[in-house]
């Protein structure tokens, strides 16, 4: 399980230093794709297939799955570390998570969101913590 917040910085080739305890989770061969809220996912290889493969059963018949199709598996890279535990970002993935110096690696349960540092504030900013409560609580979840 992915957890906790790390920031780093992403230098002019594209490529990011992942936490070390990042990386032990990810695996050898993992995946990186577009994400909501101007962010990127990355998920071990596993959940990654797990996803692709409740995407691509949604029928080609309905928009909605093709969308969904092109925005998660047609923007989807493997990657993998070199020796510096640093992957490389395409630059298509970092200009949908407007990625260019500040990054913020953020630990989400079954997957990694990649923000831009300037991006993932903002979107904090915006949180409350008694609105999130009352959500939680339409969602039948209480603390």
């Amino acid at each position: 399980m992915f957890i906790g917040e790390y920031n780093h910085t992403i230098d002019t080739k594209g490529r990011l230093i992942v936490p070390a305890k990042f990386r032990e989770e990810l695996g050898e061969h993992f995946f990186v794709t577009k994400g909501f809220d101007g962010c990127l996912f990355a998920f071990d290889r596993a959940d990654f297939e797990d996803l692709q493969n409740k995407i691509m059963s949604l029928p080609l018949s309905n928009k909605l799955g093709r969308e969904l199709q092109r925005f998660f598996i047609g923007s989807a890279e493997e990657s993998e570390f070199d020796k510096q535990g640093r992957i490389l970002l395409p630059a298509p993935l970092r200009e949908h998570a407007g990625l260019d110096k500040d990054v913020a690696l953020i630990g989400v349960g079954s997957r990694i969101e990649i923000w831009s540092k300037e991006r993932y504030e903002a979107a904090e900013e915006g949180l409350n913590a008694d609105e999130i409560a009352i959500k939680l609580e339409e969602f039948g979840l209480s603390l």
